[in-house]
This record gives structure tokens, sequence and C-alpha cells, in this order.
């Protein structure tokens, strides 16, 4: 894992829209089109507002959820809500190429197959992902892997349906297709991540998100969220560098 220390939550968010638009422009030239999975909660906001700015190819971009609540349309804890206002409904992105999980299905069961499906469609047979956005809560969860909760170890499909946690049953990826994807991008800001940014970068596979595959994921977390991993700044290499070619990945 590549861990960028950044001085403060602002500096982190213009930093992942800086990785996410250039994972778009390194994808767009090599496949055609770039497949994109965001997380929800109120720290991606900042970089949906700097995405906004970057010149992406948004009608080759492709819009996806790394995990959704079933509640309401609109909702305010939706993830999409967010998504939407900050960027969906900001940028020229085709409706067609926006790709929700339909979380107020009465069956998410049903509704986890349906968006497998939509996976395979838009990012092939097995799906791989461009880039994976995660989060990171101060229980050490991510996407919507929660500790205890039996889809954790859910190896053999991409997409499940959570027990309730926090109120809300949810959709999630699962870590299969995670691990599959190109490039993971970490996004994580405050004090009060700090506890949860160590055990992540210790491995401690007690927490869900230190099973998330290291090897081509990038770290980005302000000095506070950062606090108990010291100060160190890596240098600035290549994005995509690490990217990986997965067996029968086609342009």
């Amino acid at each position: 894992m590549r861990i960028e220390i950044t001085d403060d939550a602002a500096v982190t968010a213009r930093r992942a829209a800086l990785h996410v638009a250039q994972s778009a422009q390194h994808a767009v030239a090599e496949r055609g089109r770039f497949t994109v999975a965001f997380s929800g909660g109120s720290t991606p906001a900042g970089m949906f507002d700097e995405l906004v700015d970057h010149d992406l190819p948004w009608p080759r971009v492709h819009v996806l959820q790394v995990d959704e609540r079933a509640a309401p349309d609109g909702h305010g804890d939706r993830n999409l809500t967010l998504l939407r206002q900050r960027l969906l409904d900001r940028v020229p992105v085709p409706s067609d190429n926006v790709h929700p999980m339909a979380a107020t299905d009465d069956d998410l069961e049903r509704a986890a197959r349906q968006y497998a499906d939509t996976l395979r469609t838009t990012c092939g047979d097995p799906p791989v992902l461009d880039l994976v956005h995660l989060g990171l809560g101060t229980d050490g969860h991510t996407a919507s892997l929660i500790l205890g909760d039996p889809v954790l170890d859910v190896d053999d499909r991409d997409v499940a349906a959570t027990g309730p946690y926090r109120g809300w049953r949810r959709l999630t990826l699962t870590l299969p297709v995670i691990d599959r994807a190109r490039r993971i991008l970490w996004l994580v800001a405050g004090a009060e991540k700090a506890p949860a940014v160590r055990r992540l970068v210790d491995a401690d596979a007690s927490i869900p998100a230190a099973r998330v595959s290291p090897g081509r994921a990038i770290l980005l977390v302000d000095t506070a969220a950062a606090a108990t991993i010291g100060a160190t700044r890596t240098a600035p290499d290549s994005l995509h560098a690490g990217d990986r070619q997965p067996p029968g990945d086609r342009p």
C-alpha cells in the first residue's frame, strides 16, 4: 500500500480527485472506458466537489456504487443522494452510464444478484473495476463489510446483502471484486479515524478493512487521521505503475 499524508482534509480531497481524474484518462486511453465505484459517507463530498472541476472524459465514464443503504430514494442516508448532489448532477456523465444499486427492492438478495449482473455487463466477466474508492469507519469497517456479518466472508459472489447495521440493511461489493480492481483508493480524514488507520496500515486482520488486498492500493490520509503512523510523506510515483492486467482482461 502506498501512503500519502496531506496537510488537511481539503488537500486530501484535491489529491483524491486528481487520482480519480488521472485514472480515468489512463483507462480511457488503454481500454476506451473508465469504471469507478464510489463509497458513501461524508468524507468523499470534498473529492466529488473537486472532481467537478476536472476535465474527465465523462461520456466514457461509468459510475457504480461500492455500497448502499436500503433507505428510500432521496433519503439523506442514501449514498446515492450525496453522489448525485455533489457530482452526478453537476457533470455531463450520460445517465445510461450511472449504475445505482437497487436498494429499495423488497428482496435485497435479488437486488444483489441483479447488481452482480450489472457489474459483469459493465466491467467484464469476471468484473474488473478500474478504480474502487473506499472509506474507513472508526470501527474498522469499509464498504458495508461489517465485523460479525457473514457478508465479510463471502467469496463466491461479487455483491451481497448485509444484515442490519446502524439502522439499515445494505448492499455491498464483496472482497473478491474489490480485490480485483486495478486500483483501490482509500480516502480517510479526521482524528477520530487515527486508531483505525493504524490498524489498517498494520494489516490487523481483526478489522474488515485490513482484509482488502493492499497490493494496488493508495491510502490518502490527512495528518489528523495519520497521527499514529508518523508524518512521513511518500514521494509521488507513477500512479499506474502497479496496475494489473488480470488474466483474460480485454481492451
